[in-house]
């Protein structure tokens, strides 16, 4: 079966529309036994993650902590029943890492490491859809169920249980603003990071295909920065599917100068293209308020909540 449809992510982690059918979804950690790898694995397990396995080639018959290690994925596969895998290898090593997990038959790759090379983000993106899967990332903080599960680095303690999603092209800031969300009573369905590199497995159009149709979500929090034109792209997408849940947004780098390279290889401003300016105006023929700080998210989204 494909799963085109980005719908099949939040299904895969988390059923459809309730708890009720989630199970604890086994998931495969690729570079289970680096620095990284092992250190995010340890912490999402502390969360709750069914990690089932880890990959490392040559030290298969091992463990690490009570978690078995595989020299494949096919192996780790086949003894898992996985179609989750959490990518921690280094960024050299991405491609052929992520092409044998689609041949194992995962279906939901979190590509974690940043400095892919563009071309191999392209091949594995290409690679994904043509094997019915879906690729979160590359150099994304992963993705999180709160209460339930995470698969990825972002930490614990900015995130609590609700009905807002966040779909976010920066890791900080999709902690910051979950964190203001929480304390102001605004709990999360799902975090998912965009990544930010200029190609994205899983865009913000994507994402918002994922939640179209989930009874289980009533706004969305879309955190953004200039360079690119994914919120104008979105803008149109919210426009013409006629999008009926409420939808605030942040913008970070509004006050950077034209034609600055900021942190992201994607946030790169010509002229008004990709500019902040550009951004809101877009977003304002949406219905989409802009918070002028993560402070204020949650107040635009109250007051939209309201309505």
């Amino acid at each position: 079966m494909k799963l085109n449809n980005i719908y099949n992510i939040f299904s895969i982690l988390v059923g459809n529309n309730s708890d009720v059918d989630y199970e604890k979804k086994p998931v495969i950690i690729q570079g289970i036994t680096g620095s990284f790898g092992s250190k995010h694995a340890n912490l999402m397990k502390s969360y709750g993650t069914n990690i089932a396995a880890g990959v490392t080639p040559g030290k298969g018959g091992s463990k690490f902590e009570d978690v078995p290690i595989y020299n494949t994925m096919k192996e780790a596969v086949e003894a898992t029943g996985s179609v989750i895998s959490g990518v921690f290898v280094p960024a050299p090593f991405f491609y052929k890492a992520a092409k044998e997990a689609l041949d194992s038959g995962i279906k939901l790759l979190v590509a974690i490491p940043e400095h892919v090379p563009i071309i191999d983000s392209i091949k594995i993106f290409q690679y994904a859809e043509e094997k019915g899967a879906r690729m979160i990332g590359p150099n994304t903080p992963g993705v999180i169920v709160p209460g339930i599960m995470k698969v990825g680095i972002m930490p614990a303690q900015p995130f609590t249980k609700g009905q807002t999603i966040v779909f976010s092209r920066s890791g900080t800031l999709m902690y910051e603003v979950s964190h203001h969300l929480s304390n102001s009573g605004l709990g999360q369905r799902l975090a998912l990071g965009i990544g930010g590199d200029p190609i994205n497995g899983t865009n913000l159009i994507d994402s918002f295909n994922l939640i179209q149709n989930r009874d289980d979500v009533d706004s969305v929090v879309v955190v953004g920065e200039i360079g690119g034109d994914a919120e104008e792209m979105l803008a149109d997408h919210i426009i013409k599917t006629g999008f009926t849940k409420p939808v605030v947004a942040y913008i970070a780098g509004r006050a950077a100068p034209k034609e600055k390279r900021m942190g992201h290889a994607g946030a790169i401003v010509y002229g008004t293209y990709g500019s902040a300016d550009s951004k809101i105006t877009n977003y304002a023929r949406a219905d989409v308020p802009v918070a002028k700080s993560p402070r204020e998210v949650p107040l635009l989204l109250k007051t939209k909540l309201r309505k």
